[in-house]
């Protein structure tokens, strides 16, 4: 049972729970008794079903979708480098002529795969450059951006009087005399 399901049903007992979770039948020690003569072939099909799993959404993915992409195709260039790998080794051992071009081509992918990773690195940090910064009541982007507006709302504020004063013409007198 989970946490959903204990939410929604507070006021089952522990034993009910563990029967659920064990597909809803108590351990039976004496064979069919007057309990299981009971039991319709439908409320025992019912019984007996249960879902393999119960899917609950997910509230974000664990990588945005383009940083995601970059390390499937770096997983991918990497196990190829790999396989490549195994190949020169095992055809330099049995001493065959394709032993030189699979060393040759392990070293290009070698090069590829570590351009792979530094491109995940590169498109993660440029995510996280673009979209990382969470507007939430916690978080302390907000707050600086909330202290730079009002610096900015205040040196507006003053610029305005500035000009105001100047163009009444007054030498930043308070009260005309």
């Amino acid at each position: 049972m989970g946490t959903a399901e204990r939410r929604e049903a507070p006021e089952e007992s522990v034993a009910e729970r563990s029967q659920a979770g064990q597909g809803g039948k108590a351990p039976d020690h004496h064979g069919p008794g007057p309990r299981r003569a009971r039991v319709t072939v439908r409320e025992e099909q019912t019984q007996d079903y249960r879902p393999l799993w119960v899917e609950e959404p997910a509230r974000r993915h664990p990588m945005p979708d383009p940083v995601r992409t970059a390390a499937v195709r770096a997983v991918l260039v990497i196990a190829v480098t790999l396989i490549q790998a195994m190949v020169a080794f095992l055809c330099t051992l049995a001493g065959s002529w394709l032993a030189f071009p699979m060393v040759i081509s392990s070293v290009a992918s070698t090069v590829a795969a570590t351009w792979a990773v530094v491109d995940v690195w590169v498109t993660r940090q440029v995510w996280n450059q673009r979209y990382g910064v969470l507007s939430e009541p916690s978080s302390t982007a907000r707050a600086l951006r909330r202290e730079r507006r009002a610096r900015v709302r205040q040196e507006r504020a003053s610029l305005r009087e500035q000009d105001r004063i100047r163009r009444t013409g007054g030498a930043g007198q308070l009260s005309h005399s």
